[in-house]
């Protein structure tokens, strides 16, 4: 079950000189983005001192604030008319982080999903339901081409209309389904209010959000599926950055394509196998848009190497952020998005608070705010009103949607210190 083995199989000498190979091809690209040509020679690092794999601890890292603040095109290392799709993530204040592909980069991207999907089973004899948002962000239409490229029959039935969904299962005869773990648990419970038989189906992918043993056995037994575990972000890509094999224990992350460094999130000091620390990723493959050493906040461990399938090292599954982000139905949402929001809509004031819960399996998030003292009272207070805009405000900014209370001036707590206004009460159960 390999597309491309001599690739997934590389180790040791071989796979290290085409890494450093194409680390310094990358460094090279990343001089055509202004970002880079200043980080680098503010900390007077030359392309021609990254002699070795390790030398690349002498580049300064990148983070997600950098990309923002390049908005839209600023790290864009091709001209405008080499770019042939944009996606867009969540940003923090408003502005979101622009990733943009060549044909080129497309067809690398497809081509891991490929592997990917190959390596658990999945032929051309499949039919592949999509499950997720089509939209600007890149879960979608990364699994939708890799499917395609293997010759898979593609139903991009996209997200929502669950009764749906269900029918599409059984009259299509779908075998292989890519949904977000809490969607999946949700269209098993329907399936099971409709009495609706999902037999066909045999393999599920999932990701997008944290999800523990205790769900995925659930969603083996409800759906019949032997589930798999997939990890991605759209700045390196998208989705199928890592994935589990048959073996499902840690995640194979292609190292051809990407070089991994676990560190320590407070220092920046690289950890030792089975540490616990941030993942930091330099992509090798990428030519729109190429990045550096860019820290993605989630928390893993490089594993051992030895897999069963013969593929290189793993990492293991994420357990959890070294920053305030959320992840809620897939969708990644700063509490500084929020308050962003908030802040411009003149009848609420500035103090809110955020609960994340998981109800039916579906993540639900709920924001407190304060009513503005000017509009609690008198002829403008209409509380329906209000309610309503700050809830089209949310959706418009977020993609997402939310459940607004609004309470009375001055009931929400204040903080002295660090404001904690999120209370994420999932768990790790489902």
């Amino acid at each position: 079950m390999f597309w491309d083995k001599k690739t997934e199989t590389m180790k040791g000498e071989q796979l290290q000189e085409l890494q450093l190979r194409r680390l310094k091809q990358t460094i090279h690209q990343s001089q055509k983005v202004g970002f880079y040509r200043q980080h680098l020679s503010e900390a007077h690092v030359r392309q021609e001192d990254i002699r070795t794999l390790s030398d690349i601890e002498k580049i300064p890292f990148t983070r997600k604030q950098d990309l923002m603040g390049g908005y839209p095109f600023g790290f864009l290392a091709v001209p405008l008319n080499n770019v042939v799709r944009i996606h867009t993530t969540s940003g923090t204040t408003g502005k979101p982080t622009v990733v943009g592909y060549t044909k080129k980069d497309l067809d690398t991207w497809s081509d891991l999903i490929a592997r990917n999907m190959t390596m658990v089973g999945v032929t051309k004899d499949d039919v592949f339901q999509n499950m997720v948002n089509y939209g600007m962000f890149t879960g979608g239409l990364g699994f939708h081409y890799g499917a395609e490229k293997i010759g898979m029959t593609v139903i991009p039935s996209a997200t929502g209309n669950t009764k749906r969904q269900i029918e599409m299962i059984k009259d299509f005869g779908v075998t292989t389904i890519h949904c977000t773990p809490g969607y999946a648990m949700h269209l098993s419970e329907v399936a099971e209010e409709m009495h609706a038989s999902l037999d066909s189906l045999k393999t599920g992918i999932f990701g997008a959000e944290p999800w523990s043993e205790t769900m995925r056995h659930s969603l083996e037994e409800r759906l019949g599926v032997t589930a798999y575990d997939s990890y991605g972000l759209s700045e390196l890509f998208g989705p199928g950055v890592a994935f589990e094999c048959p073996e499902r224990d840690g995640l194979h992350i292609w190292h051809d394509a990407y070089l991994v460094e676990i560190i320590n999130p407070k220092t920046g000091e690289q950890l030792s196998d089975g540490e616990r620390g941030e993942l930091v990723v330099t992509p090798l493959v990428k030519e729109a848009m190429p990045l550096l050493r860019y820290r993605t906040g989630d928390i893993t461990m490089a594993m051992e190497d030895g897999c069963l399938c013969t593929r290189g090292r793993k990492i293991a599954r994420i357990t959890g952020r070294s920053d305030d982000m959320l992840v809620i139905r897939g969708i990644n949402v700063f509490p500084s998005q929020i308050e962003h929001v908030l802040l411009k809509i003149p009848e609420v004031g500035n103090q809110f608070m955020v609960y994340v819960d998981r109800v039916n399996h579906l993540d639900e998030m709920t924001v407190d705010v304060e009513i503005n003292r000017d509009y609690f009272s008198g002829e403008l207070f209409d509380l329906s009103r209000i309610q309503k805009k700050v809830v089209k405000e949310l959706m418009d900014a977020l993609e997402l949607r939310t459940t607004v209370r609004l309470v009375e001036p001055g009931s929400l707590p204040r903080f002295e210190g660090k404001a904690k206004r999120v209370i994420d009460r999932r768990g790790d159960t489902i």
